[in-house]
């Protein structure tokens, strides 16, 4: 998204300068010699021979392989929203004094293109056809481009303004322009913060991160027509409303068991606060001769909304707390609207703030009171409190906002570990009797307290009853000489290691690292492999620069809600082999709450001709009681033998594959894989 609104910045910039400083013929000239530059790009492709390097800035690697892949033809594109906006207003068509409609036609463009990725594109054609029909469709896209170009220069007449515009004018002021950035910036942050939350918590596919993105479209679509139900004061109370249901989801206050019911809550939250955000840009629209700072505004406002989410809160928040802060800046838009935004005001709200703040902070903190029952009473006495001392709206709202949402920006748990990192938050904790840690909402492991220099024993998915114990602890896993673990997490496989075993382990964020390796946090890698090495960065491509020789090799990185498909198609299970003994076995943990992944496992297997077998393991509730975990595990060999000691056992079950096609790198479809999908 960062790289997106960047582009559009330099598309929005392009189109200005070529607006203001060229003709209207040599515009589309100047555009169509961009564009034929831009064909030579296509299709799109990664560079060759790009590498990921553990050691860089993963973000600044992130954009620039993004510009190198799709920069030119998406700069291209980027700037035609406000050109063709600017040509239009002087062709002399109908409403060609204010184009700005035009604008809610290119975000439905943008919604359908959208949608048909997830549920067209994606499920039924490959990366490398998507890349065909995109290209296709950006050589018609030129000569439509021309055909509206001559269109406008048929017109040839200059922009005139018959709306009524709240900006007018013949210049621009900063303040002016600053509203315009400053108003853009908060459904763009909300945007984003909603999609972190629903990404972490629900998954990072496809038909997720969509779906905060198309409402975030969806608004500027209903802003920017002339529809006059659309009103800034229609929208006052079902904004206001939204704003108190968000509070309640970020004071904890509502039922933690409906979590998924809550999460999707978070998507009309951010429709409607969007919605009065781009209404009221809108209305504070300029002429048309103004058209393209306008949209330059935008552009930087979102882009600052990207930037603050993506870059800034990392670095300088332990946790995400965007989604509050937003809520909180948010307070901003009434002001605008009330005509009483002021830096005065602004101050005047903090202020007042800071000794309740210290009240909040103490009583939340205090024990007498159910922490529910304690924020319920505390966040009623506060909003009671700023309703009796400000007697202006608007600033009631912003103080109201401060005041609630600023105590849940503080952790009420004490944290021994607190870290962000591009892959995610991660925190480490107590509860009851264990250390767990925690990467976003996730739990990656979890280790019962013991006295010093006690050797810790592998807890939750790792108990020594499950079935990953079983594989290293058989004869085997004891007989085994080298063994790889792909996914980290707290390190508590190390302990099932041999001494005459040599270990490597495979972790893409340095975080994790740390932590596992930090006898304050967890001892199981201090302990039981001291010595060992990890190799950072994506374990694919680790492995395909290196050269391994395996007995062994577990891929545990499926048990987050984010699946990395790459580290479980056709090609990657290709590479893991070509580092493998011809008689070991791969072991794929797929525990996981939304996806079942044994098909796709199944699949490859078949096409591999390797043989398989799964183990659905429930723990006990005496197990449960000492830290165990329901466990689903898959392996595979091309010794048949192998499998065939493991099926002996009872416990696993022969995996067979039911015909369909693996998942390849060219595709694959995750949302296959859910499991609401194949509940009867």
């Amino acid at each position: 998204m960062l790289f997106f609104q960047l582009m559009l910045i330099m598309g929005y910039l392009y189109a200005h300068i070529l607006t203001r400083w060229f003709s209207l013929r040599w515009q589309l000239v100047t555009h169509l010699a961009l564009w034929l530059i831009a064909l030579s790009f296509l299709p799109l492709a990664t560079q060759e021979g790009w590498r990921f390097d553990s050691s860089q800035s993963i973000a600044l690697q992130t954009l620039i392989l993004f510009a190198a892949g799709v920069g030119v033809p998406f700069a291209v594109l980027s700037a035609n929203a406000p050109l063709l906006q600017a040509w239009y207003s002087r062709s002399g068509g109908p409403s060609a004094n204010d184009p700005y409609f035009l604008y809610a036609a290119s975000n439905v463009g943008s919604l359908l293109a959208l949608l048909a990725f997830p549920l067209m594109a994606d499920p039924f054609f490959g990366a490398q056809d998507i890349s065909l029909f995109w290209s296709v469709g950006f050589v018609v896209f030129g000569i439509l481009m021309a055909v509206s170009g001559v269109f406008a220069l048929r017109g040839g007449t200059e922009p005139v303004a018959v709306h009524e515009p709240q900006t007018t004018g013949s210049a621009l002021s900063i303040k002016t322009i600053s509203t315009w950035v400053f108003i853009a910036f908060i459904p763009s942050s909300l945007m984003l913060a909603t999609t972190t939350k629903l990404s972490i918590d629900l998954g990072a596919i496809p038909l997720i991160w969509v779906l905060p993105l198309a409402t975030y479209i969806l608004t500027f679509i209903l802003a920017f027509t002339k529809w006059r139900r659309v009103t800034l004061d229609s929208l006052k109370v079902p904004v206001l409303i939204a704003l108190a249901i968000a509070v309640v989801l970020l004071s904890k206050v509502a039922p933690t068991h409906k979590a998924l019911a809550l999460m999707m809550l978070y998507v009309p939250i951010l429709f409607l606060v969007a919605l009065f955000a781009h209404r009221l840009l809108y209305e504070l629209r300029p002429p048309a001769e103004h058209l393209t700072v306008f949209y330059l505004a935008l552009s930087v406002g979102g882009a600052c909304g990207g930037l603050f989410n993506s870059i800034i809160a990392p670095v300088f928040f332990d946790r995400e707390i965007e989604f509050a802060l937003t809520l909180i800046t948010t307070g901003g838009l009434f002001l605008l609207h009330a005509g009483t935004f002021s830096i005065r005001h602004v101050a005047m709200g903090i202020i007042a703030s800071i000794p309740l703040l210290f009240v909040t902070g103490a009583l939340r903190f205090s024990l007498v009171f159910d922490s529910r029952t304690l924020g319920i009473l505390v966040a009623s006495s506060l909003v009671a409190a700023v309703l009796l001392a400000f007697r202006n709206a608007p600033t009631r709202l912003a103080t109201v906002l401060l005041i609630v949402l600023a105590p849940n920006l503080i952790s009420k748990t004490q944290v021994y570990f607190r870290d962000r990192s591009f892959f995610g938050t991660h925190a480490v904790y107590d509860f009851k009797e264990f250390r767990v840690y925690k990467n976003g909402t996730t739990v990656h492991g979890w280790q019962r307290q013991t006295p010093p220099g006690t050797r810790p024993v592998g807890s939750s998915y790792y108990h020594p009853n499950g079935p990953m114990a079983e594989i290293l602890t058989s004869e085997y896993g004891q007989n085994s000489d080298n063994i790889a673990i792909v996914g980290l997490g707290t390190g508590a496989l190390a302990c099932y290691g041999q001494p005459h075993q040599t270990w490597d382990f495979f972790e893409i964020d340095q975080t994790v690292d740390r932590i596992a390796r930090d006898p304050e946090l967890f001892t199981y890698m201090s302990t039981c492999a001291p010595d060992t090495t990890t190799h950072l960065g994506d374990a694919r491509i680790v492995l395909e620069y290196q050269k391994f020789d395996f007995d062994i090799m577990v891929l545990d990185a499926y048990s987050s809600d984010a699946i990395p498909l790459h580290l479980i198609t056709q090609e990657a299970i290709e590479v893991y082999l070509n580092h493998l003994d011809q008689d070991g076995t791969l072991v794929f943990h797929i525990s996981n709450q939304y996806y079942d992944l044994s098909p796709q496992l199944a699949r490859a297997a078949a096409t591999l001709n390797l043989h398989a077998a799964l183990q659905m393991d429930d723990a006990t509730e005496e197990e449960e009681k000492t830290g165990a975990s329901d466990t689903h595990v898959v392996i595979l060999s091309r010794d048949k033998n192998r499998i065939e000691s493991f099926i002996d056992t009872g416990k696993w079950e022969p995996l067979v594959t039911d015909g369909q096609v693996p998942w390849t790198d060219d595709k694959a479809n995750l949302l296959s894989a859910l499991k609401i999908l194949h509940t009867n």
